[in-house]
């Protein structure tokens, strides 16, 4: 055998064999979980933001989409339940924990998002989302609804909190309200490059709390009711007051934080430090 034959067959095994640890040191993504919420309504979470599936004689709406890595699992879990497509994706906001799943959904489903969030995915207005986001085909502004298999849905814009597009969804027969990232985790995160204000923020929850609904999937955490969702509200409220009058007193914003961090978990390296303090040195000033 020639010695540029050996050269060449030996530079192919090693990139084969480096491609194959590249493939099995890729992490797998986390195992998402099924949970039932109401009749026909499901809940998928795990790796980002809460999805939901609602089932109906002629296909599926979902609720937000994950991350694009997430876009197998989601199809897998669907499909545990109805073998119909899924027809439409409603976004509650651009945050690609929410809708970096649009990538590998579109063009098959119809994405819908405020108009809003469309923009904010246009401008890449996240820091460090993915380059390849994909926005939505139908906006709205104020409301819209889907209706499916004589089933329906209502996303509504009530104003901005935790970005300058965030929509609740709304299953008027099962009572339940989808929030986004309205209600997610402990404590509120300002997306002020996204168009986010904690002085907007409880205005709009107390929209979203004049529809008549018992049950919140919230943008993260678990299934939840809407006294909880009023809880939230308020503990929103009592972080914007607190740090209005640390500002207003003069106190800096490394001040401020040590204050946030200690009454309301914003940790020094959080995203809330991150993103949203810097924010409300100026909107509550």
């Amino acid at each position: 055998m020639k010695r540029t034959t050996i050269v060449r067959l030996c530079g192919g095994c090693f990139f084969l064999l480096g491609t194959w640890i590249a493939y099995t040191q890729t992490p797998a993504p986390p195992q998402l979980k099924l949970n039932q919420v109401k009749s026909d309504l499901y809940e998928i979470e795990g790796d980002g933001g809460n999805v939901a599936a609602y089932i109906t004689s002629e296909g599926v709406i979902l609720v937000d989409d994950k991350f694009e890595q997430d876009h197998d699992q989601i199809v897998e879990k669907v499909k545990s339940v109805t073998p119909l497509p899924i027809k439409y994706i409603v976004t509650t906001h651009h945050h690609s924990d929410h809708s970096g799943g649009n990538v590998k959904f579109e063009p098959a489903v119809e994405i819908i998002s405020t108009a809003n969030a469309r923009a904010n995915i246009v401008a890449h207005k996240q820091p460090g989302a993915p380059a390849n986001m994909t926005p939505a085909q139908v906006t709205f502004t104020d409301e819209t609804a889907v209706y499916l298999g004589g089933k329906e849905i209502r996303a509504r814009y009530y104003g901005r909190g935790h970005t300058n597009g965030d929509c609740v969804v709304y299953f008027p027969a099962l009572k339940t309200l989808h929030t986004g990232d309205l209600m997610a985790g402990a404590t509120p995160l300002i997306d002020y490059a996204g168009g986010g204000s904690v002085v907007e923020w409880t205005k709009t929850l107390d929209g979203a709390m004049t529809l008549d609904f018992e049950t919140v999937i919230p943008g993260h955490g678990p299934v939840t009711n809407k006294a909880a969702l009023l809880a939230y509200r308020n503990n929103v409220e009592k972080l914007r007051n607190r740090a209005q009058g640390l500002i207003r007193a003069g106190k800096s914003q490394e001040e401020v934080g040590t204050v946030m961090a200690a009454e309301f978990g914003w940790a020094p390296k959080s995203m809330q430090a991150q993103w949203s303090l810097p924010g409300i040195m100026t909107e509550l000033k």
